[in-house]
C-alpha cells in the first residue's frame, strides 16, 4: 500500500486556498448586491476605475480571466451602462473596454467595500500584508511557470 498523506485535504496547498477564496467571495455578496454587481463585474468595475481604457486582452490578464469568461461579464456591465466596447479602427482584432460616465460615478458607492471587508478578516495589518505579498508571489511564479519560465 502506498502513502496517501499528500492526498489529506489537510495537507493540500489548494484546499485553503479555494476555501478562503469562496468566503471571501460570500463576504462581498451583501455589499455588491447593493450594487447590482456580482463580484466578478466588481474586479472588472475596479480595473476600469483605475485604467479608464484597457483592451480586453489586457482586463483578462490583469483579472487572471480567458475571453470566454470575460466576454459576459463585460456584456452585462455594458448593459447596465458602466462600460462601452469598441474594436479599434487601425486593428479591429483588438476590443477596447472604456469606463462611462456612470461606471465612473458608480466607485464613490463602492469606496468603502475594500474596508469593511477588511474587518471581517479580523486579519492584523501585518498578517494581511504578508498574506497578500505571499498570494502575489504564488500567482507570479505560477504564471511564469505557465510561460516556461523556471524559479
Amino acid at each position: 500500500m502506498g502513502n496517501y498523506e499528500s492526498l489529506k485535504i489537510k495537507n493540500q496547498l489548494c484546499f485553503p486556498l479555494y476555501a478562503a477564496s469562496k468566503e471571501i467571495v460570500k463576504l462581498y455578496y451583501p455589499y455588491l448586491t447593493a450594487l447590482n454587481l456580482t463580484y466578478t463585474q466588481y474586479i472588472t468595475m475596479m480595473v476600469l476605475w483605475e485604467e479608464k481604457r484597457i483592451s480586453v486582452k489586457e482586463l483578462g490578464a490583469k483579472l487572471y480571466l480567458d475571453s470566454g469568461t470575460l466576454s459576459p461579464v463585460l456584456k452585462s456591465l455594458e448593459k447596465k451602462g458602466y462600460i462601452s466596447r469598441h474594436r479599434l479602427p487601425e486593428d479591429e482584432r483588438i476590443v477596447i473596454v472604456e469606463i462611462t460616465i456612470e461606471g465612473n460615478n458608480l466607485r464613490e458607492s463602492a469606496s468603502e467595500i475594500p474596508e469593511k471587508l477588511m474587518r471581517c478578516t479580523a486579519l492584523s495589518h501585518n498578517d494581511t500584508v504578508v498574506l497578500y505579498t505571499l498570494l502575489y508571489k504564488l500567482l507570479d511564479n505560477i504564471r511564469d511557470a505557465g510561460n516556461g519560465e523556471e524559479k
